[in-house]
């Protein structure tokens, strides 16, 4: 029996629905591995279909022909390491999420997952049956036991590993990003390592799908949770951990480790992932977005060029008569600086066109919110022409402050295919855009340095669609409307949790009605990157008609 284990950590970026282009991807980390020496090469969770693939799962034609991928690619790496790779199974009339585990041309076990996540932005117990606890599997005389994802969140199906002889712990995972998230689950870990006295391997995915952006960040933990490996975040990778068997029981080698980004630069990589990943897994390669010369829309453009490159990003001014000279100076550098291409459109002659066709049914009325949403649709009506007629997907810039209390125009303003800020409070909005204007990474591919004119960021926001408006005159302030979201909002708090904590009432109240009567403007709206455990999309699903207000 070997004293020595080598295992291949594959962190890799999957597809939804490529079976084929997924497998394809595991079958060259297994021939990494192979030239490696590797005895194992292990992906995560749902590898070969994608995660979180959702209801697909649940189509019988979808599941059946992933297990027959999966079964191939046994065949396939059957003359050399074992190869452990995540995928849907089915027994009888009981469908499972599995970790396949395949040696010698066959898949000679299938662990099947237990505690089936039901919260937040997963449905498993809707797709999966709950498979029983069992224990390790052998790979070249070395017991492995492999809890998977929320298994490990959980001590019993650890300690009945342990208990059952298993002597390191491979968690393959799919756990997608929110803030700070990677201390959670490090505690987790560290909690089933002091249980089991076992080193634990933990094996996250990267890449984006739809609202999640998976962040990787795998790590080895040694018995005293002392990490003695840990891979990038965000990027794919393909990497060796050793193991050695000593007269404790097994240990893992030190190996590479990679300081982690703080959580400024993290946030901004997902939404530049995000984007990246949603063009690219559904075909589109270039965008387009209204540039009106304040920070949302000046932080989507910078994105963009950073996720896809400026010869690919299309920015659009499109002013009226309130539009300020300030932005659109503003505007036209920001432009200029990214070095995308810049387009002016004014409105003025459609709006005048709707305003007449529209005069005999208006008449006898005072002008009002009607008017200033004609000129928001009409700004979404010409940003879609140019959509579809050059194929690029037109991004949308509501920030999640906007998108919380429905400050934004139905139709308008809110029209495109995916909005990289939706997650991120207004707050937020303007630090991260100093953020960006102090830091460039490689993975950038737009141009360093001071990229936002700083009169973008300092100046009073305002939609711009009526003279001398500002965002404060329907609005608390941005600081006060963003406290009071992130109790009513990311905390599920009360009114009187506002009030306890130092806000007026009637701003709090004010807060929770536009919140709960915006739904059904969230309900329409586009996909964007999840930041936090609270993010309007899967995260968080509320009624469209609800009369019930909070009276504490």
């Amino acid at each position: 029996m070997s004293d020595r284990f080598r295992l291949t950590l594959a962190q890799l970026n999957p597809t939804v629905g490529d079976l084929h282009g997924n497998a394809a991807k595991a079958r060259d980390a297994w021939q990494q591995g192979k030239e490696a020496g590797a005895d194992m090469v292990a992906l995560p969770e749902m590898f070969i279909t994608g995660y979180n693939a959702q209801d697909l799962v649940m189509k019988p034609a979808f599941h059946a022909e992933a297990i027959e991928v999966v079964k191939q690619l046994a065949v396939d790496c059957a003359d050399g390491p074992t190869l452990a790779i995540g995928g849907p199974w089915v027994e009888g009339t009981e469908l499972y999420n599995a970790y396949h585990i395949c040696t010698g041309g066959q898949i000679v076990r299938s662990v099947l997952k237990h505690h089936l996540p039901n919260e937040t932005v997963f449905d498993e117990v809707r797709i999966f049956d709950s498979g029983p606890m069992a224990g390790p599997y052998n790979v070249n005389g070395v017991r492995v036991g492999s809890p998977i994802c929320e298994d490990a969140w959980h001590s019993d199906v650890a300690e009945t590993l342990e208990e059952t002889g298993a002597e390191f712990l491979l968690v393959p995972n799919g756990s997608p990003y929110y803030r700070n998230k990677f201390e959670t689950r490090l505690n987790h870990m560290v909690g089933r390592v002091v249980e089991t006295e076992l080193p634990l391997i933990y094996l996250n995915m990267t890449g984006g799908q739809d609202d999640q952006v998976f962040d990787g960040g795998t790590f080895v933990l040694n018995p005293g949770g002392k990490i003695v490996l840990q891979l990038p975040v965000f990027d794919e990778i393909v990497a060796q951990v050793d193991l050695e068997r000593g007269p404790d029981g097994w240990r893992a080698l030190d190996g590479p480790f990679t300081k982690h980004p703080d959580a400024w630069e993290q946030d901004y990589r997902v939404m530049v992932e995000s984007l990246r990943d949603y063009l690219y897994k559904t075909g589109f390669k270039k965008v387009l977005l209204g540039l009106s010369g304040g920070i949302d829309s000046a932080i989507v453009a910078t994105i963009a060029v950073d996720a896809i490159g400026a010869e690919n990003v299309r920015c659009v001014m499109l002013p009226s008569e309130y539009t300020s000279p300030e932005s659109l100076e503003d505007a036209k550098e920001l432009a200029e600086n990214l070095g995308c291409r810049y387009d002016y459109v004014p409105i003025a002659e459609g709006r005048e066109a709707i305003t007449n066709t529209l005069a005999p049914l208006f008449a006898g009325t005072q002008a009002d919110l009607t008017e200033e949403n004609i000129q928001s649709r009409l700004r979404g009506l010409l940003l879609m022409a140019l959509s579809n007629k050059f194929g690029e997907m037109l991004l949308t810039t509501g920030n999640k402050s906007e998108v919380a209390v429905g400050y934004a125009t139905i139709y308008g303003d809110m029209a495109g295919g995916y909005n990289p800020i939706k997650d991120m409070y207004k707050t937020r909005v303007f630090e991260q855009c100093r953020w960006r204007n102090s830091n460039h990474r490689a993975w950038m591919q737009g141009p360093s340095g001071e990229v936002i004119p700083d009169r973008i960021i300092t100046k009073p926001p305002s939609a711009e669609l009526r003279d001398d408006q500002k965002d404060s005159d329907s609005l608390p302030d941005y600081p006060v409307l963003d406290a009071i979201l992130q109790i009513l909002v990311d905390k599920e708090g009360s009114i009187a949790d506002c009030v306890a904590a130092g806000f007026d009432r009637a701003d709090a109240k004010k807060v929770e009605h536009l919140l709960y009567i915006s739904e059904y403007k969230r309900f329409q709206s586009a996909p964007g990157p999840r930041l936090t455990p609270r993010a309007f999309w899967l995260d968080r699903r509320y009624p469209i008609v609800n009369r019930w207000r909070d009276t504490s």
